[in-house]
């Protein structure tokens, strides 16, 4: 079961923990994604964001909830371990973690593809593995010195983000064209499902900035805070974004799936409007990965804390900079693996998948943490009932409806293999427990 982070600390406030959120969510799919949404949708495109910003926002109110209860590391991990055991913990830290790993994988390749298709002359494969060793192990040395500098590297990534976008949208709004913005007929529900599903991969990552919950100040007032305000500013960014885009290019917004923001940027502010977004990318996506490196390795550690996995040097804490370094190191060194042997798509659709069902998971854990715990008066409680928690179950049901057949069968022979695994580890466990 869960245990006090004791040896952890509570450096990190509303500003840190927004910043760490909007840096995590906002990463490389909003520069890629707007075009891809547009073929589907056309001018239409605006409900998908709209859609998949309730779903968020729903699914945002239960972490709320569940992380004023449970304020240790580990994120969803610890809200689902607390509400269901050790079995579920297993399976949603398995999850978090796959998720996390393939997220990154996605994010980094993404974010050589985009340097190699500005400078051809660094496509060589040598490159490529030079610079993903710096990325990797360079941010893994960052956050083992400490909680202070991996937030303050977050903060000044989410700064550098939001920079070029905001200028897009402040020169943008004025050469909209109204026409190119009119809606002609509704999308079917299954087009909907699917530019849902798709656009999904730019919305998730909320549950990623809290997994440093236990090194969060006053937790059960700043996280509900911090996810309220994240989730807000990065639905208001996204809408203007499409918005301006759909605007401004029209009907030909759809042609330009490799960088549809860039375009848009060319045609207010020039070949420099190009540059500022394509350099904003990349810096998105570096920004994406210093979070991803900060936050997930403290799933790896909460899992080992809580003997969830029987490997107890992962939860081990640095004696002088008081961060869970083996966690770290282990973590980077899978990521950079999967790096470099897979691909963009292919990580997405995995990392995906395994959200939702980490998200139903949570929705869930809201449920049976109002039976198991009384709230208290400090704590955030969504208002309706359970009208938030029921709704966000629905909708992600949805969302995993319109998973290919291929996909559902593949999560459930993972769930399966899972649970092998964790009947396996049980049995050893308890075996070490009888001799000794």
């Amino acid at each position: 079961m869960i245990k006090n982070n004791e040896h952890l600390k509570r450096e990190v406030g509303v500003l840190g923990l927004s910043a760490n959120i909007v840096n995590i969510i906002i990463g490389s799919g909003i520069f890629v994604l707007p075009a891809t949404i547009a073929v589907l949708m056309g001018s239409a495109s605006i409900i998908a964001y709209l859609f998949c910003g309730l779903l968020m926002a729903l699914v945002m109110l239960c972490f709320a909830e569940a992380g004023s209860k449970v304020n240790n590391t580990g994120g969803p991990y610890t809200y689902i371990e607390t509400a269901f055991g050790d079995y579920a913990g297993f399976i949603a830290g398995c999850f978090a973690v796959s998720s996390n790993l393939f997220a990154d994988a996605a994010v980094s390749n993404a974010l050589v593809n985009i340097i190699t298709a500005a400078y051809p002359a660094l496509e060589a494969t040598y490159f490529r593995l030079i610079f993903l060793i710096i990325l990797f192990w360079g941010l893994a040395l960052i956050n083992i010195l400490g909680i202070k500098q991996g937030i303050g590297l977050v903060k000044l990534n989410t700064i550098l983000k939001l920079l070029p976008l905001s200028i897009l949208i402040i020169v943008g709004l004025p050469n909209i064209t109204l026409s190119n913005l009119t809606i002609d007929s509704l999308p079917d529900l299954n087009t909907l499902g699917q530019a849902s599903l798709i656009l999904f991969f730019a919305f998730q990552g909320c549950e990623t900035g809290i997994i440093v919950g236990g090194e969060v100040v006053n937790p059960k007032r700043t996280i509900p805070k911090a996810v309220l305000v994240s989730i807000s500013t990065v639905l208001v960014v996204y809408v203007l974004l499409q918005t301006v885009g759909q605007g401004i290019l029209g009907n030909d917004f759809q042609n330009y799936e490799a960088a549809p923001l860039a375009e848009t940027a060319k045609i207010v502010l020039g070949s420099f409007g190009f540059l500022l977004l394509t350099v904003g990318a990349v810096i998105s996506m570096f920004g994406n990965m210093t979070g991803s490196i900060l936050n997930s390795p403290r799933i790896v550690y909460a899992l080992s804390r809580d003997n969830v996995i029987p490997i107890k040097f992962l939860s081990k804490i640095h004696k002088s900079y008081t961060t869970p370094y083996t966690a770290i190191l282990v973590y980077v060194a899978i990521s950079f693996t999967l790096t470099v042997f897979g691909s963009f798509k292919q990580s997405v659709i995995i990392a995906t998948s395994s959200m939702l069902l980490l998200y139903l998971g949570v929705a869930l854990s809201v449920i049976k943490l109002r039976q198991t715990k009384t709230t208290k008066a400090q704590e955030f409680k969504i208002p309706g009932g359970l009208t938030v928690p029921i709704l966000s179950i629905l909708i992600i049901f949805y969302f995993l409806s319109n998973l290919a057949s291929f996909e559902i069968i593949g999560t459930i022979l993972i769930i399966i293999s899972l649970s092998i695994i964790y009947v396996v580890i049980k049995f050893f466990q308890n075996k070490k427990t009888r001799i000794n």
